[in-house]
């Protein structure tokens, strides 16, 4: 899960796991003052998606392995939840189970680059948890992004590259950074879409109430000035700008003390299509009043999702770790 993968190329940029496309190396960016600390190693399916489950305990899903997992935020004791979702396939590299999210106390997984169009046999779309080892689909955002492809670029996975999903009204709010934009999911089956987008590549969000936090990794070759935090209103076009100046940014939170976004970090130029970034050069971000990012706590080592709890953030990387950040003001 930590080496190099390859990911199908395309026109608009495709980003899976902190996978990313080759970009030329920036000045470095301003240290953080947050040193992190360990909580986790060793998750033997790596580590990508992630969510505070009802007990107050983080989820984070092994897409390699196809299993969820809880940890305990106090010690780091991991407990399988799961081993029942479809593992990547090999050939392609990333994609599996790409992040976690509740409804009701049961846990939903989102599943990414499995389909026939890759040459896999599973549904791409979210499972539900049933049991340790039973998981049953709800929603096949595979085959409606298939009859509904985006308008406006060229695309070569027809099922989509979906990043991150989010608990809304009842349903998921769905990231899709190859088709760039943002589905709305529900528990009966149903597939919309609330917000369509340029080549702008997005993956995490949080939503509170009816505004939306969206980062945006941006396009090849994912400069800072186009690592951006936007907000929305789903089924609404308006978008707003909230903050920029990130180096691919994978996901956002709003925290004590404001939002924070994160970076997976710097790239080095002739990186070959599908590289990660740079090892240990990942940052967690906060949005700053004049709409920068300042760097709040790192490095990481590629990381993929965070969770805020209070002062405290839980960062997931590529390798199978969580790190916590204490986190100030």
């Amino acid at each position: 899960m930590g080496t190099p993968r390859r990911v199908i190329g395309a026109g608009a940029a495709l980003l899976l796991l902190g996978v990313a496309a080759p970009g030329a190396a920036g000045a470095a960016p301003p240290a953080a003052t947050v040193q992190p600390q360990l909580l986790v190693t060793g998750l033997d399916g790596g580590g990508s998606g992630s969510a505070i489950g009802p007990g107050g305990d983080l989820y984070v899903t092994e897409p390699a392995s196809g299993e969820l997992t809880r940890i305990d935020r106090r010690t780091g004791a991991t407990t399988p939840v799961a081993d029942c979702l479809p593992p990547l396939l090999p050939e392609v590299g990333p994609g599996g189970a790409m992040d976690v999210d509740f409804l009701g106390g049961t846990a939903y997984v989102l599943v990414t680059l499995v389909g026939a169009d890759l040459g896999g046999d599973d549904v791409v779309g979210v499972y539900r948890v049933d049991g340790p080892h039973t998981c049953t689909v709800v929603a096949d955002i595979g085959t409606w992004s298939q009859a509904n492809p985006p308008e406006g670029f060229e695309i070569e996975v027809p099922t989509g590259v979906q990043y991150a999903m989010e608990s809304w009204h009842g349903g998921f709010l769905v990231t899709d950074g190859h088709h760039n934009r943002v589905l709305h999911v529900t528990l009966d089956g149903g597939v919309r879409e609330v917000l369509a987008l340029g080549n702008v590549v997005p993956t995490g969000l949080s939503a509170s109430g009816h505004r939306v936090l969206l980062a945006l990794a941006g396009p090849i070759p994912h400069l800072p000035e186009n690592g951006r935090v936007v907000a929305f209103r789903p089924g609404d076009d308006d978008v707003r700008e909230v903050a920029s100046g990130g180096r691919l940014l994978v996901d956002v939170e709003r925290g004590r003390g404001g939002v924070l976004a994160l970076s997976q970090g710097e790239f080095t130029e002739g990186n070959i299509e599908g590289s990660p970034a740079d090892p240990d050069t990942g940052q967690l971000l906060r949005v700053t009043r004049d709409g920068g990012l300042a760097p709040v706590a790192g490095p990481f080592d590629r990381p993929t999702s965070m969770e805020v709890v209070g002062r405290t953030a839980y960062v997931v990387t590529l390798d199978g770790e969580v790190w916590t950040a204490r986190l100030h003001g």
